[in-house]
């Protein structure tokens, strides 16, 4: 498993889980309770609790130890548990965690004041600090979150107590703020991270006390004053009293947006404090999940070099496909996304592929199993469109589901099936579907899958050992023009190129400026280019595009179209017409485009496209 460290150098978007104490309020538990002991008295609950967020979707889950130091848990007679509480907090959490999700050993203030405003000297802060830190790592703590401070001298005695424990520890410290971005003991942000930036901490970020939009800026503020990660995790807004019991009121999808734009401002680290609950974070997990970078086959240019065999022939573009050879004649092309059925009837899609074909479309895409779904297998349905409808399918192949054995296999099947088009995806995680549990593969990514086609293409399998008669896929690889690390998109995209990839397919594309700047980026590109075109159905629809879709930015303009609509109708047609719009401006501009039929309603296709097709 990947320590914090690790995925921090890989620039993964880390998702923290939310609240633990007031989720247990939210289950029963009194507030005079001391929640520290529930490790104790009731760890049954604290185990429900950390096992929620692990199935929401959290990469990291934190202990049930926020108070568990000497001075806190003397308020309930309890100081002389507080290593046994933390050290059984981390083992509750490492229970459930398995082997995917990290155990960050929460460490808060200790509830008094030290010097030289309190009583208490900083070798006994950092002694009750020592002790609480000792019991987490004893009990398998992958790391210690040191938040919700407000005093920075306190916060470094805290840092110096990891160190002095173990100083290999990874380290994160947060403070709190108040709505004008200063720590809530009137210190700046800049002071902070002054004092802490050289302490050797990992991360550094804001927690609690505020809602999304005061930490938003103040995260601005904070990018611009350190190199090191940052995390973010704020409160559910601000509680109301009401029946008696505290309530919070933004919603997940407030809290998913704003994850969002805690992402796209610079944060690395995503999850939430007080109030927020595994509903947020399940929503948070849904915004950012396309964020995290997944790895690649780590090859050179040399080792991407195929040579095939003697005496085997390697098809050139003309031979492959219909679509290929349309490509390779700069003809502009059109292809329409179906999605398998559910079930064990292929019929319905098989009738509209029919319709399509007489209209002229030049393939029918199948993707496998999107957002994790259980759906009829996409080789299967591309080879049965074929064989009955007489048009080409682009079958989507996925890297989730497969190992480096059973995709070479299923490629050459088909092949033998006569499907001659393949787009390579690394596939969606498991944790966003219906199986959130189930095993992913990802032997290799995107990238590796181009790399296993090519070589199956020079008669090679990836071992380098000959397959006999070479196959002659047409490789299709996606990319996002609205990637939020633009950057590692472009490297991605020329690894696809290297490994042999022949045309891209983008994204929906919503913002054509944003597709604008993107086919600038890719100047250099010779492949063809084809625009992925996404109408939309409602406004809610729109907004679940803009925000929990990641690059899949859906401008002003176009969302005031969409919400000006009051009926399903009138919201079918508008984003119809938007889909038309987009389609007339990058028709000139790119080799084609590929279609979705949203809610498998290929009516819209027809009217996108203007009945202008043979």
């Amino acid at each position: 498993m990947k320590g914090l460290r690790e995925r921090l150098r890989e620039n993964e978007v880390i998702v923290f889980d939310g609240g633990v104490g007031t989720y247990l309020y939210e289950k029963g538990v009194f507030i005079n309770t001391c929640y520290d002991e529930l490790n104790l008295t009731n760890p049954d609950i604290v185990t429900e609790v950390h096992r929620e967020y692990v199935t929401a979707g959290a990469d990291v889950i934190e202990t049930n130890t926020f108070g568990a130091n000497r001075f806190r848990l003397a308020a309930h007679g309890l100081e002389k548990k507080a290593y046994e509480i933390a050290k059984r907090g981390a083992q509750l959490a490492k229970a459930v965690a398995g082997d995917e999700t990290l155990v960050a050993g929460s460490v808060g203030p200790l509830g008094v004041l030290i010097e030289p405003l309190g009583k208490v000297s900083f070798e006994e802060a950092r002694e009750a600090f020592r002790e609480q830190v000792k019991g987490l790592l004893d009990g398998g703590a992958d790391m210690i979150i040191l938040e919700t401070f407000v005093l920075v001298p306190e916060l470094l005695q805290a840092i110096r107590a990891v160190k002095e424990v173990n100083p290999d520890t990874p380290i994160m410290a947060q403070v709190t703020i108040n709505d004008d971005g200063n720590l809530l003991s009137g210190a700046t942000l800049e002071s902070f991270v002054k004092a802490v930036g050289d302490s050797g901490v990992d991360t550094i970020g804001l927690n609690c006390s505020v809602g999304p939009k005061s930490m938003l800026e103040a995260l601005e503020t904070l990018k611009t004053l350190t190199p090191l990660p940052i995390s973010v995790q704020p409160n559910a807004g601000l509680p109301q009293s009401i029946g008696g019991r505290n309530i919070y009121m933004t919603s997940p999808e407030y809290m998913a947006e704003y994850a969002k734009r805690f992402i796209q401002t610079g944060a690395t680290i995503v999850g939430g404090c007080c109030g927020t609950n595994p509903a947020h974070i399940r929503a948070i997990r849904r915004a950012v999940r396309a964020l995290r970078p997944v790895k690649r086959m780590d090859v050179s240019g040399t080792e991407l070099a195929v040579v095939a065999p003697e005496a085997v022939h390697v098809y050139e573009p003309t031979e492959k496909s219909r679509l290929a050879t349309r490509l390779a004649k700069k003809q502009f092309v059109t292809l329409v996304e179906l999605v398998s059925p559910k079930g064990v009837s292929p019929a319905k899609e098989v009738a509209k592929a029919r319709r399509l074909h007489h209209f002229g479309i030049d393939a029918i895409n199948i993707p496998d199993g999107p957002r994790a779904s259980a759906r009829m297998s996409a080789l299967v349905l591309s080879a049965i469109i074929q064989r009955e409808v007489g048009i080409e399918a682009v079958l989507h192949f996925a890297c989730r589901d497969r190992n480096v054995i059973g995709m070479q296999s299923d490629l050459l099947g088909a092949w033998a099936l006569g499907v001659r088009n393949v787009l390579a995806v690394t596939g969606d995680p498991p944790k966003l579907g219906s199986y959130p549990n189930a095993t992913a593969v990802f032997d290799v990514d995107a990238i590796g899958l181009t790399n296993v086609m090519n070589r199956l293409n020079h008669g090679l399998d990836l071992a380098g050992n000959p397959i006999g008669e070479p196959t002659g896929f047409s490789i299709g690889v996606g990319a996002n023009p609205g990637a939020i690390n633009m950057d590692e998109e472009l490297r991605r995209l020329d690894w696809k190129i290297e490994a042999g990839a022949e045309y891209i397919i983008t994204q929906p594309v919503f913002d054509l400026r944003i597709l604008e700047r993107f086919m600038k980026r890719i100047a250099h590109i010779k492949q063809p280019l084809l625009c992925g075109i996404w109408p939309l159905v409602s406004y809610r629809n729109a907004e679940f595009m803009n925000n929990e879709v990641p690059g899949a930015s859906v401008p002003p303009e176009i969302m005031e179209r969409m919400r000006r609509t009051t009926t399903k109708e009138e919201g079918f047609a508008e984003g119809v017409a938007i889909a038309r719009d987009t389609f007339e401006q990058v028709r000139g501009e790119v080799a084609g485009v590929q279609l979705s039929a949203p809610m498998g309603r290929i009516d819209g296709i027809f009217s996108i496209l203007g009945g202008e097709l043979s």
